[in-house]
Parts: structure tokens; C-alpha cells; sequence
């Protein structure tokens, strides 16, 4: 996945590399196998690691997905949103 444009870059600024968390809101859509196993192609965690996000998404009705620099949460929230996962990025 490519970097933020431009211009989302600029308005990030230097705050790029402090901690970001992806969100993941529960949905009524996915079934908890879809979700984890796109959890695991986003974010590289296990797949019991995956299984306690979604299943606290499902609960609270959302969950911090992932923490890390802005560059690597776009990346991760790319790959959630490639199945229409309901996410946004935090910082």
C-alpha cells in the first residue's frame, strides 16, 4: 500500500512517528472468522491475538486493532478497509 498523499502527511506533520492506534468498530456484517483472519494479514498477530481484538470490538463495539507509526496504521487500516472493516486511525 502507498503512503498518505501529500497533504495528509503535511497536516500529520511531526507527529507522524509518535503512537497512533488503529480502531476497529464492531459490525454486523463480518463474521469473527473474517474478521480475524484479516487481522492477521494487516497486522502480522496471532491468531488468538486477532480473535481477543475482534471479540472486544464486538463487545465495546470497538478495539485498538494496532499501535504504531502513522505510516504503518494507514497500512494496516488499508488492509482492514480492504473488505469494508469499519476503522479509523487515532493519534
Amino acid at each position: 500500500m502507498c503512503s498518505p498523499d501529500p497533504i495528509v502527511r503535511e497536516l500529520v506533520g511531526i507527529r507522524a512517528d509518535t503512537p497512533w492506534t488503529v480502531i476497529l468498530y464492531n459490525d454486523d456484517v463480518h463474521t469473527f472468522d473474517e474478521v480475524i483472519l484479516q487481522l492477521v494479514k494487516a497486522t502480522g498477530c496471532a491468531v488468538e491475538e486477532a480473535g481477543k481484538i475482534a471479540l472486544n470490538a464486538h463487545a465495546a463495539g470497538r478495539a485498538a486493532a494496532y499501535s504504531g507509526t502513522f505510516d504503518e496504521c494507514f497500512r494496516v487500516n488499508g488492509v482492514l478497509r480492504e473488505i469494508q472493516l469499519v476503522t479509523e486511525i487515532e493519534g
